[in-house]
């Protein structure tokens, strides 16, 4: 028998068995806050629910699981057939399964949905990002389908079902369906009028033969995806199915799957399509106009993706501290280590408030809201998913070796915490989409001054910020160069806005003086020290 060398002591306990919804008092206000009263204890309970869940040991467990066994793609069955079949481990259906139920899908479907699915997404990304992406796919997949409404109401109800269905049969024998979406090629990326992926009219009024190839097929094992070819009238937007309806699969073969940096239970795929069968979705020639929907709805994924990597890091920060102990005393105590862990806090809160703000535009539906949406989202997709990877590994750093150990979980919220920035159009895309929104749609401007005025007034600082930016926007020599700087200013003064309205006095003073009035330097932690740092950490301290 082995002699125990030494006593194990001054060692965090895992952060498990938790609420990790209640336990974010700032993502519970924002619910508070955006939705209708009628509404709000059921949302209460409802993610209550799935917070308990995903503070569970067991389903943490099944994030770890469904990182260290990947996807595994199999082209043919034993006797030679072509299947183009990908293989997940079944820790990734039961985790895929759960965010399903818990109505992942479901925001188009019900009142308040979108606040409702937005706390639920940002709390289940913190139990594992990659399951993410089919569930973006399915929910955003809808707006660009009601362009038909044939197809809307064929389709719409499988998309919004909370059952998971996972056999590859035809989607009217279902009872639940999960989309994805084909866009981008090898020659264009982001530049999707440069697509050579061609289609061909059937007989059958609205049927297509497609013929080419797509270098990002996310989620390649969904019973649908949204596909873009040249039709002969010009780029247009395809509902391609996986199985159709006499039961044999559509030609949909997949060439690869991708070996990314993170997101490593998430399959990402290289397809061929070969005289593969296709609905249109749309007019011909109006497929980005088609597809828009879409997109607008999953670069708010990424922001609400980065606001809950954000949230875990930061937790996973104030919780080892608050354990820790070094150099006569706790280490959440010490005055430096505190600085650093309320400059990490002030960006997480600051990127949930700005998400479910926007999750609440999308609710209300309105004009004004539609128009503030169109430049809100790409500045803060712009904005919020870039500020995710220097904290993550700030956070890291605060559990200092055992944050560069696997086991901590850490190194997994690194590996993941770019993306966000990089899919759904990296930064210049969004940049240059809010110049276009700028330019194009002067009611986005004018919607957006209108919700950051609603604070002014209460922070000099803010109020230097707004004057700064108008100077910004009425200074047009140069402007695609200064895009970058113009997108971060936006974000930064919506976000503050908002903290000046609905925070704490000490989130927001902190975040003015930090963000907005210029008085921190480039590193977290360097936060002025007259600031109530103790009550900023406190408040994004997790109670387990």
């Amino acid at each position: 028998m082995a002699r125990s060398t030494h006593t194990v002591t001054n060692q965090p306990p895992p952060l498990t068995g938790y609420d990790v919804f209640g336990a974010d008092r700032a993502l519970v206000a924002a619910v508070e806050r955006h939705l209708a009263p009628e509404l709000l204890d059921g949302a209460l309970d409802e993610l209550s629910g799935l917070g308990r869940t995903s503070g569970s040991a067991q389903v943490q467990e099944w994030g770890v699981l469904a990182n260290e066994n990947p996807p595994r793609l199999r082209t043919h069955d034993r006797y030679g057939n072509r299947v183009d079949e990908v293989e997940f481990h079944p820790a990734w259906h039961r985790l895929l399964g759960k965010g399903v139920s818990a109505g992942l899908t479901a925001a188009w479907a019900r009142p308040g949905g979108h606040v409702r699915r937005a706390a639920a997404f940002l709390v289940w990304t913190q139990v594992e990002a990659g399951n993410g992406c089919p569930l973006s796919m399915t929910h955003a997949a809808v707006p660009a389908l009601r362009t038909d409404p044939a197809l809307a109401a064929e389709w719409e109800p499988r998309l919004t079902s909370t059952v998971y269905d996972r056999e590859p049969r035809p989607a009217g024998q279902k009872a639940g369906a999960l989309f994805g979406m084909a866009m981008t090629e090898k020659q264009g990326g982001s530049d999707v009028r440069a697509n050579t992926t061609a289609a061909r009219p059937l007989a059958e009024a609205g049927t297509y033969e497609l013929t080419g190839h797509k270098w990002f097929c996310s989620a390649p094992m969904s019973d649908g995806f949204l596909v873009l070819a040249q039709a002969p009238e010009g780029l247009t937007c395809f509902l391609v199915p996986r199985v159709l309806a006499d039961g044999t699969r559509n030609t949909f073969l997949i060439q690869r799957l991708k070996d990314k940096l993170g997101n490593r239970s998430n399959a990402s795929a290289e397809v061929e399509l070969d005289g593969t069968w296709a609905r249109r979705v749309g007019e011909e020639g109006r497929g980005v106009r088609t597809i828009i929907g879409m997109v607008a709805a999953t670069r708010l994924d990424c922001v609400l993706g980065s606001a809950g990597l954000m949230r875990q890091a930061v937790a996973q920060a104030v919780h080892h501290t608050s354990y820790r102990e070094a150099f006569g005393g706790k280490l959440v105590d010490k005055p430096l280590m505190r600085n650093v862990l309320a400059d990490l806090a002030l960006e997480s809160e600051a990127a949930t408030t700005l998400a479910l703000r926007l999750a609440a535009a999308y609710d209300d539906g309105g004009e004004q809201e539609r128009a503030f949406l169109r430049l809100a989202v790409p500045a803060a997709k712009y904005w919020v998913t870039k500020r995710c990877t220097p904290v993550a590994v700030e956070a890291a750093e605060c559990l200092g070796g055992n944050g560069y150990v696997e086991e901590s979980g850490l190194p997994r919220l690194v590996r993941e915490s770019p993306l966000n920035s990089i899919w759904e159009g990296a930064g210049n895309v969004q940049a240059l989409d809010v110049l276009r929104a700028l330019q194009r749609e002067p009611q986005a401007l004018n919607a957006y001054l209108q919700e950051v005025g609603r604070a002014r007034g209460a922070d000099h600082r803010l109020d230097a910020a707004i004057k700064g930016l108008l100077t910004e926007l009425a200074d047009l020599e140069g402007i695609e160069a200064r895009a970058r700087r113009l997108a971060e200013r936006l974000a930064l003064v919506l976000q503050g806005s908002l903290l000046v309205r609905f925070a704490p006095p000490a989130v927001a003073d902190a975040f003015c003086a930090a963000r907005l009035g210029g008085d921190a330097g480039a590193a977290f932690g360097t936060l002025p020290h007259t600031l109530d740092l103790a009550s900023v950490v406190e408040r994004a301290r997790p109670v387990v």
